[in-house]
């Protein structure tokens, strides 16, 4: 009891002073906005690019002015860009043409989130906080528009006092498959929180946590199609898991199946120098790949289709640095990486049979990209600009 309600107290203290830092730079965009220098270098926010999914190129095609797009999501009907801003979250509409236009926003009540995600029937959408460790859901209207905010959720608990993740820091949100639970992946406190959602009372119900090693940073959580298994990547002690998943029960199940290494050597665990990024499954389930900062490079895995255990292919060199996030064709023989430090996209051919990739073009110069999205319905590229 005593060590919850020290971890409380210190939490909030933590969360009043990241809001007045918070308020202090959001009082410097705004003043600067007014002057239309509040864009790092000369991008605007979203960059949209056309597709091409057979050649594996991208041709740049609008901007979109946002204040640090820091991460996407697509609507479950295609119809709408759901995007992270410095207040809240935005809402844009595709037209034929693949153009956006700006619908509406809201403000979460929080600070600015990290990471989107939207529910099975397309209801909510869900925004995680790394900076507050704040979970947020918020309600989606079927014109498109963003409605008010449901609910949200503060993290609370230590992590590992002496390192930078010793508080609460939400990292990514993702639905089960079934629908039935949301997870809320805690990179500050090495846990992933899972909770039920209250349709009737517009609440999250807190009902497993999924504890992880200590300063193991999980970061992305990712599911089969058939939702019989996760996939959590952790940062800190670059790794995969694999968990199986069954919600058939009164709760839900996460069993530990595997533990497997995203570094190119073996004996290279070095949480100081490396850091594992980014993790995308391909459309047929038979591939996961991951990106690892640091070595900056790119681990590909096949899955096996009956245990969803994973084997490995290859770790190779993409060419940039700080692989932030990447994206795999719809064809599956290609994919994108967005290279954070080095300002720059990296277009790869993926030869299966030889297990290597090859480069497509020369990299593609982007300021700061945060995230990249490929839109299932025309074949878009969206790509999310920070501004740090």
């Amino acid at each position: 009891m005593f060590l919850q309600k020290l971890c409380d107290k210190i939490n909030t203290k933590i969360r009043n002073q990241c809001k007045k830092q918070e308020a202090r730079t959001y009082g410097k965009k705004e003043v600067r906005g007014l002057r239309g220098n509040i864009y790092h270098g000369t991008s605007k926010g979203i960059q949209v690019y056309d597709v091409d999914v057979e050649k594996g190129t991208l041709t740049e095609r609008s901007e979109v002015e946002v204040s640090n797009a820091s991460h996407l999501a697509v609507s479950k009907n295609g119809k709408y860009l759901y995007s992270i801003e410095d207040e809240g979250v935005a809402v844009f509409e595709r037209d034929k043409n693949g153009d956006l236009t700006r619908l509406n926003s809201v403000d979460i009540n929080g600070m600015r989130g990290c990471y989107l995600a939207t529910d099975v029937d397309g209801r909510y959408l869900y925004v995680a906080g790394y900076h507050d460790g704040k979970v947020t859901v918020v309600h989606t209207h079927k014109d498109g528009r963003l409605g008010s905010v449901m609910d949200g959720v503060f993290h609370k608990g230590l992590g590992s006092v002496a390192e930078r993740n010793f508080r609460p820091h939400v990292n990514c949100v993702r639905p089960t498959p079934d629908n039935k639970y949301l997870c809320a992946v805690d990179n500050g406190i090495d846990q992933v929180k899972i909770y039920r959602i209250n349709k009737k009372k517009d609440k999250l119900e807190l009902v497993d946590i999924l504890r992880c090693p200590r300063e193991s940073g999980p970061r992305i959580i990712r599911f089969s199609d058939d939702g019989r298994f996760a996939y959590l990547l952790f940062e800190l002690s670059n790794e995969v898991k694999v968990y199986s998943y069954d919600g058939s029960g009164k709760n839900p199940e996460f069993q530990l199946l595997q533990s497997i290494t995203t570094l190119g050597k073996e004996d290279s665990n070095d949480a100081l120098h490396n850091a594992a990024s980014g993790m995308s499954l391909s459309a047929d389930g038979k591939y996961l790949f991951c990106t690892t900062a640091g070595e900056n490079t790119v681990t590909m895995y096949a899955v096996d289709q009956e245990t969803g255990l994973l084997t490995k292919k290859f770790t190779l060199p993409i060419s940039g640095d700080y692989p932030k996030d990447l994206m795999i064709f719809p064809d599956n023989k290609h994919i994108a990486i967005a290279n954070h430090a080095s300002n720059s996209i990296t277009v790869f051919t993926v030869d299966y049979e030889k297990n290597i990739i090859m480069m497509n073009e020369k990299p593609r110069k982007i300021e700061t990209p945060n995230c990249i999205h490929i839109w299932p319905y025309g074949y878009m590229g969206a790509v999310g600009l920070r501004q740090d």
